[in-house]
């Protein structure tokens, strides 16, 4: 199985604390999927929503494809997720829980079909956001320090 990754959403690892991940298809047209080859795929400010008992991404920008003319998509428009009900129904009952969402992670090909990893997120305050900058910083430091140290 080849996994190639096309985009990452780096900022939600920053924004909430990342729970239980899932591998959900996404149903996207011709020239959709022609862009998320090519890679211009951007899930940074993506959220993904329950509605009527099917799970659908919103936010997330595809690219027009160029060679595609009239018949190109719109970029920002909502895309269904494809997965068992029975997963459907665990997600939508942990998001009903106070304070968790479901965000993409990162959208990757499996076997040159497109795949989007969404986890269960609960936000993060300000001042978490402050200790994770923090602790990364003096983990940085005490790396540097290591590494210029000769034995």
């Amino acid at each position: 199985m080849a996994i190639k990754t096309i985009a990452t959403n780096r900022k939600a690892y920053h924004d909430y604390f990342i729970g239980e991940s899932v591998e959900a298809g996404i149903a996207l047209t011709g020239t959709e999927i022609k862009s998320v080859r090519a890679g211009a795929v951007n899930i940074t400010d993506a959220y993904v929503k329950p509605e009527n008992g099917e799970l659908w991404v919103e936010n997330m920008h595809i690219a027009r494809y160029a060679p595609g003319s009239y018949m190109s998509h719109e970029p920002l428009r909502r895309r269904k997720l494809l997965l068992h009900k029975k997963e459907i129904r665990n997600l939508t009952t942990k998001v009903a829980q106070k304070g968790y969402t479901l965000v993409p992670l990162r959208i990757y090909l499996k076997d040159n079909l497109a795949k989007l990893e969404i986890a269960v997120a609960k936000g993060k305050k300000l001042y978490n956001k402050k200790e994770d900058i923090a602790r990364r910083d003096t983990e940085r430091e005490l790396e540097r320090s290591f590494s210029r140290q000769k034995f």
